[in-house]
């Protein structure tokens, strides 16, 4: 007999949760299972956190409406099929709260896709199957303008989230020298994200082309770090992932669950807490809501001053004056005006790469 649906009180509004009892997290060694109805109580519970995230933003939704479990499989970028998926588009029979942006893919089309304005919001795109928001770093009155630099540092084979920690630190260091402010959170996973509030007068092109300046002024402070796309040439460091600044790149919101064992949470801290959380899998659906109620959120403040971005700029300008090119796109990506080829480094040949 299938269990009745239950309701959440969402900031006011009643949200329905269909089979709320259907497991999507299975329980582990350190933590209970997790259900549907749960999800959507957690969204809930860490308003504050998830909609200074979110509000506004145009954002796709990571669905896993089958949970988290051995054998389940997220669909790919370049056609492969699985069970859990990203919403791009908005899901057609939305409650009329739930409002929508129009947002422009690197191709040129556009899509109408999710904006939350409320937590009601959240909580019906969880019951939906939603576990990771995924914002772009612009509002919906610009698109066209981020608002957000994010720094992703991602650690590589050999290397962990101490690592990644260790990098956030020295990055955090860069930030104030070139006066800008940063907030960092754990990714949910292994790395680190910081997150700088910027003047929305840039181009999607700028900001990516300021992340990958950041990135090679750690690369020279520290031999830990690397911006070298093809994985081959990464080794045992901290990748600063840049592209994820490019159009219609997204990073896990803060506050959002991500879909690993034991429900983590991709959670805000304080740059001293860095170099002291262990395991960040300790910030997860069970223990993040009782953080926040009792600290409040360390990126309270993130909307206080937006920076500039021109410090970074004035970087790659230096960089392309000394000879030190672009970076490739992501491979989905129409070529760009002065990106190197698409070629890995051990398949180069005088046919492919200007410099062979």
């Amino acid at each position: 007999m299938a269990t009745p649906a239950a309701e959440v009180d969402a900031g006011g509004r009643a949200v329905r949760v269909s089979s709320p009892d259907r497991v999507i997290y299975e329980a582990t060694a350190t933590t209970p299972e997790v259900t549907k109805l749960q999800v959507v109580e957690y969204y809930v519970s860490v308003e504050q956190g998830i909609m200074r995230a979110l509000r506004d933003r145009p954002t796709a939704l990571e669905r896993w409406p089958k949970g988290v479990r051995e054998g389940i499989t997220l669909a790919t970028r370049t056609g492969e099929h699985g069970d859990a998926f990203y919403q791009k588009r908005m899901m057609k029979g939305a409650p009329e709260y739930v409002e929508s942006a129009t947002v422009t893919f690197p191709s040129g089309r556009t899509a109408d896709e999710l904006c939350p304005t409320e937590v009601a919001v959240a909580a019906w795109a969880a019951q939906m199957g939603t576990l990771t928001f995924h914002p772009w770093p612009c509002r919906r009155d610009d698109t066209d303008h981020p608002d957000e630099l994010r720094i992703d540092l991602d650690p590589q084979p050999g290397t962990d989230f101490a690592d990644a920690a260790r990098v956030a630190l020295l990055a955090r260091d860069l930030l104030e020298e070139l006066g800008l402010v940063g907030f960092p959170k754990t990714s949910g996973n292994r790395g680190v994200h910081v997150y700088v509030r910027i003047e929305p007068r840039w181009e999607f092109t700028d900001v990516r082309h300021a992340a990958i300046a950041f990135g090679r002024e750690l690369e020279r402070r520290t031999p830990a770090v690397t911006t070298a796309w093809w994985k081959e040439e990464r080794g045992e460091r901290i990748f600063v992932d840049y592209n994820q600044n490019a159009r219609d790149r997204t990073i896990a919101s803060a506050y959002s669950l991500r879909p690993k064992p034991g429900a983590p949470v991709s959670t805000p801290v304080q740059w001293d807490e860095l170099a002291e959380i262990g395991d960040p899998a300790r910030f997860n659906l069970f223990t993040v809501p009782d953080r926040l109620a009792e600290h409040g959120d360390p990126h309270a403040g993130i909307d206080d001053r937006h920076c500039s971005l021109q410090p970074l700029l004035d970087l790659y300008a230096r960089d392309v004056e000394q000879g030190i090119s672009d970076l490739p796109y992501p491979p989905d990506y129409p070529k760009m005006p002065g990106e190197p080829p698409r070629v890995q480094p051990s398949r180069k040949n005088a046919a492919n790469w200007d410099d062979a």
